[in-house]
């Protein structure tokens, strides 16, 4: 079966999550999107559909421009005109679609996503404030108190999860999908999709960036969280605070006795 990456309509099938709701307090919100630099200097109706345009760079990213069209009902030209802003104001870029996601002959299509420019514009709540009581936390406790307070952090946002039991494929897929589910209220707009011999979860957004950039021990409890919660061993392979476009964890889903007998 061929389960390479591709983003899928959830009617068809489950593997890709929008979620409307977001978390105000977690720092994105619905209308985040429509406060860039890019959306704040166009007219009203403009900066409603450049702010959903935005929206999809953040959940869908990398897109091509007719997916874009294709799903807001916007013409050629009108897609180009919001990219073009946003690409001039520094808030997204261009790249080339890899083979494998090229369908029919000719060049690989251009693919668009938001640069760290682009991704800062949607909010990153009380910045300044949280890193300088992680720094105090850790002066008072050591770095084991930022490794509790991290571990705490992210079992708040995964508390209502039943961790998968035994190795059935279907129900650690299904508690990926809750963990994307969990992030997303708590304003990661994370999605899962299907790769290969497993599924990955993807963080399109953080809104804890900026501090997770000094104290990577909130990366490293999500991580250890999801090897808890799905009951295999997972591999974070990107990070937004590292300069990708979403935080990718790779979720195997092959189960050990299949290993097993593909060794043997």
């Amino acid at each position: 079966m061929d389960r390479r990456p591709e983003f899928r309509h959830t009617s068809v099938v489950k593997t890709v999550r929008t979620h409307p709701r977001r978390d105000e307090s977690a720092g994105y919100a619905p209308d985040a999107a429509s406060r860039s630099v890019a959306s704040a200097t166009a007219p009203a109706h403009e900066g409603h559909t450049r702010g959903a345009v935005v929206k999809l760079l953040l959940e869908q990213g990398p897109i091509t421009a007719t997916e874009i069209g294709t799903q807001l009902g916007l013409s050629a030209a009108g897609v180009r005109r919001h990219l073009d802003v946003l690409i001039d104001a520094g808030e997204a870029r261009a790249t080339r679609a890899a083979a494998w996601q090229q369908k029919g002959r000719g060049r690989p299509a251009k693919q668009f996503q938001l640069t760290a420019t682009g991704r800062s514009r949607l909010g990153h709540s009380y910045d300044d404030l949280a890193g300088a009581a992680m720094r105090q936390l850790r002066e008072i406790g050591g770095e084991a108190a930022i490794t509790e307070f991290a571990r705490r952090r992210v079992q708040t946002i995964v508390a209502d999860i039943d961790p998968a039991t035994g190795h059935d494929v279907d129900e650690v897929e299904q508690t990926a999908d809750a963990i994307a589910d969990a992030f997303t209220t708590a304003g990661f707009a994370a999605t899962t999709r299907p790769v290969g011999n497993g599924v990955q979860i993807c963080q399109h957004h953080c809104p804890v960036a900026h501090v997770a950039s000094e104290f990577p021990e909130l990366c490293e409890a999500e991580t250890q969280a999801f090897a808890e919660l799905l009951g295999t061993h997972v591999q974070r392979l990107a990070t937004i605070v590292n300069g990708d476009c979403a935080c990718t964890t790779h979720v195997p889903l092959v189960a050990p006795a299949a290993k097993h007998q593909e060794a043997t």
